[in-house]
């Protein structure tokens, strides 16, 4: 280990870690889905969402997770979600 290591600030960026961050932190938005992912057996997997912050236009995709997977009629294309947005990198989203 490098003299340098040491004083490196070492970041957990796991998308657990990343999820309960803007949880806490992030702004609340608001968007709409425009795309679903499937897996092999038709089973709705992915999002594919866009909003708008500050005037400018995003798109992302999220995995849903096993308590979103329970209310798969709130994520059909079309349907109006929220969201909580990194005000500093409004890049970074996650549908709550």
């Amino acid at each position: 280990m490098g003299i340098f290591n040491l004083f490196r600030r070492h970041q957990e960026d796991t998308a657990t870690a990343r999820k309960a961050r803007l949880l806490r932190t992030g702004r609340i938005a608001e968007g709409s889905i425009f795309d679903v992912g499937t897996d092999e057996t038709g089973a709705v997997t992915h999002i594919f969402y866009h909003y708008e912050i500050g005037g400018a236009e995003y798109e992302s995709s999220q995995a849903l997770d096993d308590e979103q997977r329970l209310r798969l009629s709130d994520f059909a294309p079309g349907s109006r979600i929220t969201l909580r947005v990194d005000p500093r990198q409004p890049t970074n989203s996650i549908v709550v």
